[in-house]
């Protein structure tokens, strides 16, 4: 029976969700959560979301029965439902012989506008078990410093927290950079349109951090995670950067396929995305408790008290006909869609963008034109105005293999060249983003500039996450430091292992110049070392190197971890992840 489980285990399986459920073993599951359609005509892709009432309640307990029969003994089940069904669901869960231990409110007032009711603000959380006396809760792993803590700073308060309430609050001025928490509850960010945290192919999307906390509580590391409407595949997720294993199912075939890009780019260990609330830092009480008071920290000051380079409430922002405004004009008529690393990374987009501001009478050069684009969007401007950046630069780890390692090279050259120029700076300046290109193509000739451009912003995004993923799973890696290698002049490519690895290019007998995973250990060395051009690409300043590798099975599940380690232990001259580690 359980090889029925494996071979849905940590995958999308397309399907409907009663037929997929009625395959696994019975007791197989120890915690399903489920945010199923509401009923109430939302545009899914291959779902009619509008069902007579009674054909909805009969849908909802066949699919209940089959979570009720999967779960084990003691399984616990989350269901996330609107307001028209959620009475009705919650007795016949109960009919079904679930145990409800919580009913929680997740609240949130950026909700959908309306014009003949009160607007919607809030979402219901059915928290289920099997047992009443046989369940998984891991209190410690979701405990939140209380009221004591947060606002008084009392000394006298649990050192390790409190559970948190039955009451989970968003406010859109509570995300990132404007909490400011003075209660036991926890922020959770509403994944709307203009979130970065948006998958960009579902509408209904809920935040890592909310099912962050579910999963931490109500389930172990290992422990398999079911849901049976996958959707943007956030459940799934956040399951495995918990390292749990996973089961989703979803109807829609598109969906699967997007939500199998999704995992395919994450790793257990990453961070989840969006704000963990709370943060332990509230705003100043007067009266008694003054003096003790953790002070929240100013607008426009981060919270090690550094000025932020642009401030969001500057005059010369928000007066009328002024540059922030071109700025954003020009962004809303040529960007489609896209973020703002696209249009400054794209050539043709920016070429688009500087005729924008152009029309629009925008003064200043391309690359102040550029920085200025930047600055808007980490101000929050561009999110305050209404413009929505859903499409997604799609660019999968097979087609990096090609130039990433070459978008590092280039990006620590120029940085080096510059004084530590950030990315950022670099792409904004077309004349510094050309010489970037032309180092590229070098290492890794017949890419355009974009492929190369985004090659760096995906390493800068991943720099973090593989540091991480290296200090949690150093043992696994299954890696050590390079101690002999071969003489350039007596490297046979064709001894090399196709398989995947990890590799090094040295200096005879000395210093690491770049160090790095792939997929294809001889396909690599080939790519750099075959032809003579190639060669000479590398011995241009060195006449002599060594060359290290090690074959591994894979590198694709902890993705850069190893490649982290490596520069760790030998600081290669030419990798610019080693920089980022730091």
């Amino acid at each position: 029976m359980a090889t029925k489980r494996n071979q849905r285990l940590n995958k999308i399986n397309q399907g409907d969700c009663i037929t997929l459920m009625g395959s696994l073993p019975e007791g197989s599951v120890d915690l399903v959560f489920a945010d199923p359609p509401f009923n109430i005509g939302y545009e899914y892709d291959e779902y009619q979301d509008k069902l007579p009432a009674e054909a909805y309640l009969d849908w909802s307990s066949r699919w209940m029965n089959q979570v009720h029969r999967v779960l084990k003994p003691s399984g616990a089940f989350w269901l996330a439902m609107g307001d028209e069904y959620a009475a009705e669901l919650k007795i016949e869960a109960s009919r079904i012989g679930f145990e409800c231990r919580s009913w929680v409110i997740w609240y949130y007032t950026f909700g959908v506008h309306c014009t003949h009711k009160f607007t919607r603000s809030h979402a219901h959380l059915f928290y289920f078990v099997k047992d009443a006396k046989q369940f998984t809760f891991n209190a410690d792993e979701v405990k939140v410093p209380s009221a004591r803590q947060l606002v008084y700073n009392d000394s006298r308060a649990a050192k390790g927290g409190r559970l948190p309430d039955d009451t989970w609050i968003l406010r859109p001025q509570d995300c990132t950079d404007g909490f400011s928490p003075d209660e036991d509850t926890w922020y959770f960010p509403r994944v709307a349109g203009t979130f970065k945290e948006r998958a960009g192919f579902h509408g209904c999307q809920m935040p890592e951090q909310l099912l962050g906390r579910i999963i931490k509580a109500c389930s172990q590391p290992g422990e398999v995670v079911l849901d049976p409407f996958s959707g943007s595949a956030t459940t799934l997720a956040v399951a495995k950067k918990l390292d749990r294993q996973y089961i989703g199912l979803e109807l829609s075939k598109e969906y699967c396929t997007l939500g199998r890009q999704r995992l395919d780019a994450i790793h257990v260990g990453d961070d989840l995305v969006g704000s963990p609330e709370p943060q332990c830092s509230a705003p100043a009480t007067g009266g008694r408790g003054e003096g003790k008071t953790k002070k929240r920290p100013r607008r426009g000051v981060d919270q090690e008290g550094q000025k932020q380079l642009f401030s969001a409430e500057s005059s010369s922002d928000r007066r009328p006909g002024s540059e922030a405004e071109g700025v954003i004009e020009s962004f809303r008529q040529i960007h489609r869609g896209y973020s703002v690393d696209r249009v400054v990374a794209d050539p043709i987009f920016n070429e688009d963008f500087q005729l924008a501001c152009d029309r629009n009478q925008v003064e200043g050069t391309a690359a102040e034109r550029n920085r200025f684009l930047f600055r808007l969007r980490k101000s929050g401007r561009l999110k305050r105005v209404g413009i929505g950046t859903t499409a997604r630069t799609q660019v999968s780890w097979d087609d990096l293999e090609q130039y990433i390692f070459a978008s590092e090279i280039a990006w620590r050259r120029i940085s080096d060249d510059y004084g530590n120029m950030s990315l950022d700076d670099i792409l904004c300046d077309p004349r510094i983003a050309t010489q970037f290109d032309e180092i590229a193509g070098q290492f890794a000739p017949g890419f355009r500039p974009v492929d190369y451009r985004w090659g760096a912003i995906k390493l800068r995004k991943e720099g973090r996450n593989a540091r991480q993923r290296a200090e949690n799973h150093q043992r696994r890696l299954k890696i050590k430091k390079f101690t002999r290698g071969i003489p350039l002049s007596e490297l046979d490519l064709s001894q090399v292992p196709a398989s995947a690895g990890v590799y090094g290019i040295a200096l005879s007998g000395g210093e690491f110049l770049f160090a790095g995973e792939t997929h294809g250990l001889a396909h690599r060395l080939r790519a750099h070392f075959e032809s003579e051009q190639s060669r000479q690409r590398w011995l241009r300043e060195h006449r002599d190197l060594e060359i290290f590798y090690h074959d591994l099975e894979t590198v694709a599940d902890y993705r850069l971890a190893r490649q982290s380690l490596l520069l760790k232990w030998h600081q290669p001259k030419w990798n610019m992840v080693a920089k980022l580690a730091v």
